[in-house]
C-alpha cells in the first residue's frame, strides 16, 4: 500500500465518529480504488489496442493563449518516444519539443484550426530531450464534456521519421521496394509523368481491392471518385513537381460497398535516368476516423466499461516440472465465449484458442514468468466454433521475498471493436 493510501486511511480513521463508521468509510474507499485501478487497466489496454497506429498520445488543457496550452496527460508511448518522463512534461507545454527546424508555418495552421474547435492533421521537425531530431505526425481532436464544450485537446502522434527518410531514396528498378514497403507497413504507388501505375505495394492494392494485371491498365485518376478526378487528372496528366501542394491532399478513392474510402496522399517525385518517377504514400484516413470515433466513444462511455462483462481474468502458475498451467478463470470467461470454465481449465489454455494464438500466449507467458510484462491480440474459441477477438495483457507477480516470479496475472479484454 502506497503513503497516499495510508494517510486516506488514517485520514478516515481521524473522521469517523465510530468503528462502524470507520469500517463503512474503509469499504467505500476500497471500492473506489477497486474502480480506479480497474479503469486505468481498460485505458492502458485501449492504448495497447491503438498502439500499432499512434506512436504516444498527449492531452492538453484548452487555452491557446501564451505560453501555450499545458499538459495534463501522456502515456507511455510518448516518453519512449521523447525521452522525456511525465513528471518532466506534466504542466509544461508541447513547445518543449520544438526547436529551430520546426516550421512556422505548419503551427500557425494549427493554432488557426483549434481557435475554430477543429480536428488538426500535420507534422513537422520536433526535438527529443537529448536534442535529436524526428518528424511528429499530430492528429489532433478535441475533446468536450456533457454540454458540448471543448475542454482539452487529445493528441495522437506517431514519428514518422524513417517514413521520410524512405521517401529521399531514388526510384532504383533493381531494388525491391516491394520488399522494403512491405516490411514498413507503408502504403504506396510509383507513377510516371503520365499518370500510369507503375508499380504498387500489397498494403496499396488490397485498401482499393485491385490486383497487378488491373493496375497495369489504368491511370491514377481512374482509381478516384468523381468529385476528385479532376484535381488527380490536373496533377498527374502532365506532371509538374513546382505544382505540387506542400502540404497532404485526401482524395475519395472508388470502394465496393457504401461507406467511403478516404486516403491521404503524400506525393514525391524522383529523377532516375533522366525520367521523372511520382512516389505516393497514402494514409488511410477513414480507417484512421473510425479508430479515433470509436476511442472516444470507449472513453466517453467508461463507465459502461465497467459494468459490462467485456474482460475475463486468468491466473497461470508452473507445476512441479516447471509446467505452465491455467489455475484459475473468472466466471467472465463463460459469459463471453459461452464456454464452461472447466472446458480451458481441464484441457489447458491451448484448447479454447486458436493455433495462432496458443504459440502466441505461450510466448507471451514465457516472457511474463521471466520478469516482462507484455500485450497481445489473441483469437478464443466461442460457441458454433466461431472466434472472439481479444486484446490480452500478461503481469508477472513478484515473491518480493524470493525476488521471483511465482504466477501471472493475465486479463483479456474484448478487443476494440471498428465499425
Amino acid at each position: 500500500m502506497s503513503i497516499r493510501e495510508s494517510e486516506i486511511l488514517e485520514i478516515i480513521k481521524s473522521c469517523s465518529k465510530d468503528k462502524a463508521s470507520e469500517s463503512e468509510l474503509e469499504s467505500l474507499f476500497s471500492e473506489i480504488l477497486k474502480k480506479y485501478d480497474r479503469t486505468k487497466s481498460h485505458l492502458s489496454l485501449l492504448e495497447n489496442a491503438t498502439k500499432h497506429d499512434y506512436d504516444s498520445i498527449l492531452i492538453t488543457e484548452l487555452s491557446l493563449e501564451e505560453p501555450g496550452p499545458r499538459i495534463v496527460y501522456v502515456n507511455d508511448g510518448f516518453t519512449e518516444m521523447t525521452g522525456y518522463s511525465r513528471e518532466e512534461v506534466i504542466g509544461k507545454t508541447p513547445r518543449i519539443l520544438q526547436g529551430e527546424k520546426t516550421d512556422r508555418h505548419v503551427l500557425d495552421r494549427l493554432k488557426k484550426r483549434l481557435i475554430d474547435g477543429q480536428a488538426f492533421f500535420g507534422h513537422t521537425v520536433n526535438y527529443r530531450k537529448d536534442g535529436s531530431e524526428f518528424i511528429n505526425q499530430w492528429d489532433i481532436h478535441p475533446l468536450t464534456n456533457s454540454e458540448g464544450e471543448i475542454t482539452h485537446w487529445v493528441s495522437y502522434q506517431r514519428d514518422i521519421t524513417e517514413r521520410q527518410e524512405t521517401s529521399k531514396v531514388l526510384f532504383d528498378a533493381t531494388v525491391d521496394f516491394e520488399e522494403l514497403e512491405e516490411n514498413s507497413k507503408r502504403t504506396f504507388v510509383d507513377l510516371d509523368a503520365q499518370g500510369n501505375i507503375l508499380s504498387s505495394n500489397k498494403s496499396f492494392r488490397e485498401t482499393i481491392k485491385q490486383d497487378v494485371d488491373d493496375l497495369k491498365e489504368i491511370k491514377i485518376w481512374d482509381l478516384v471518385a468523381e468529385k476528385d478526378k479532376a484535381e488527380v487528372k490536373e496533377l498527374f496528366q502532365d506532371f509538374d513537381a513546382s505544382a505540387i501542394s506542400e502540404d497532404n491532399y485526401t482524395w475519395e478513392f472508388k470502394s465496393d460497398d457504401d461507406q467511403k474510402l478516404m486516403l491521404e496522399a503524400d506525393v514525391k517525385s524522383f529523377v532516375s535516368s533522366d525520367h521523372t518517377i511520382i512516389r505516393i504514400h497514402f494514409d488511410n484516413v477513414s480507417l484512421r476516423n473510425r479508430v479515433i470515433e470509436t476511442l472516444k466513444r470507449k472513453s466517453e462511455n467508461i463507465e459502461d466499461l465497467l459494468k459490462n462483462h467485456d474482460e475475463f481474468v486468468m491466473k497461470f502458475k508452473k507445476d512441479e516440472n516447471g509446467e505452465i498451467y491455467c489455475s484459475y478463470v473468472s466466471e467472465s470467461y463463460q459469459d463471453i465465449t459461452g464456454l464452461s470454465q472447466a472446458t480451458l481449465l481441464d484441457q489447458g489454455i491451448e484448447s479454447v484458442v486458436s493455433k495462432k494464438t496458443a504459440d502466441v500466449i505461450r510466448e507471451s507467458l514465457t516472457k511474463a514468468f521471466g520478469g516482462k510484462r507484455c500485450s497481445e491480440k489473441c483469437e478464443y474459441v466461442g460457441k458454433n466454433d466461431g472466434t472472439i477477438a481479444m486484446i490480452q495483457s500478461f503481469k508477472p507477480i513478484v515473491n518480493e521475498k524470493e525476488n521471483k516470479v511465482e504466477a501471472v496475472k493475465s486479463v483479456a479484454l474484448l478487443e476494440l471493436g471498428i465499425d
